[in-house]
């Protein structure tokens, strides 16, 4: 048996559109040559001269970014003050140093929804027919991962308000069957906030706002954002890893999602 590894997760980049630009992420590069002067620093005396093709130390990255930057695991803790307050006392929220280690590597069900158009808010309904459609049972922890239209428009200037969103009673479904990590490759669980602004306007109804993160008010879960290449992926058959960085106190922390198959 062989173990066969599939990234699920975006570059982090300067020149690849993955947020409005006011959530851009800003890297800045320094060469060997830039750092070479930080030597004396720990080396009194000591110069890039006096290493190896003069070359110095390693270069360094300093980046600027939010804990939703790129691929990440967001926590209850940023949908809502308070989670699990559906059959009782509502809880504090954990953070994302909280989300317990088992969440994050479980079987995996991809469900397609590369169909709907954009903007559209997947129901129930429809997870229970997909589910049907691919033949899986949901066991509680899987790691249900939604493939949207959004998939492949990443980089592209429209990116954000590309590929459905998953509504309450969507996200409850999974929930309640006792998921706990949910993830797609849009830029958010929820609809694109373009068409949920239109419905809003329409109707006054302001629950439609972050219908999908709110569920967690009732039952709280952790979601994954701006996954990709899950085009690649069949229904069911893989394990998720997805652990997130340890940052106290934080609503979210970068991931490299990966698939894993054992073939």
């Amino acid at each position: 048996m062989t173990r066969r590894f599939v990234d699920l997760s975006i570059m982090l980049c300067n020149d690849v559109v993955s947020d409005p630009p006011f959530l851009k992420p800003e890297i800045t590069y320094q060469t060997h040559a830039d750092t070479a002067h930080e030597l004396a620093m720990f080396f009194p005396g000591v110069t890039a001269q006096d290493t190896p093709d003069g070359a110095g130390f390693a270069a360094s990255e300093w980046v600027k970014l939010t804990t939703h930057s790129g691929t990440h695991l967001d926590a209850p803790y940023h949908f809502h003050p308070t989670m699990d307050g559906r059959d009782g006392e509502p809880q504090r929220s954990i953070t994302i140093d909280e989300v317990p280690l088992e969440w994050c590597f479980q079987p995996g069900v991809k469900l397609d929804f590369r169909h709907f158009p954009d903007g559209y808010v997947v129901t129930a309904t429809d997870v229970e027919a997909e589910l049907g459609r691919i033949g899986h049972s949901l066991q509680p922890l899987d790691i249900v991962l939604v493939n949207t239209a959004a998939g492949t428009a990443l980089g592209q200037p429209d990116y954000v308000n590309r590929g459905c969103g998953m509504g309450y009673e969507a996200t409850i479904y999974l929930t309640e069957r006792g998921v706990r990590v949910t993830g797609t490759d849009a830029w958010s669980w929820d609809a694109p906030f373009s068409y949920t602004a239109q419905k809003v306007k329409e109707t006054g109804d302001t629950s439609l706002i972050w219908e999908g993160h709110k569920a967690g008010r009732d039952i709280g879960y952790c979601h994954l954002e701006k996954l990709h290449n899950l085009e690649s992926l069949p229904g069911h058959g893989f394990m998720v890893s997805c652990f997130p960085h340890k940052i106290k106190g934080a609503s979210a922390g970068w991931t490299r999602a990966v698939a894993i198959f054992e073939e």
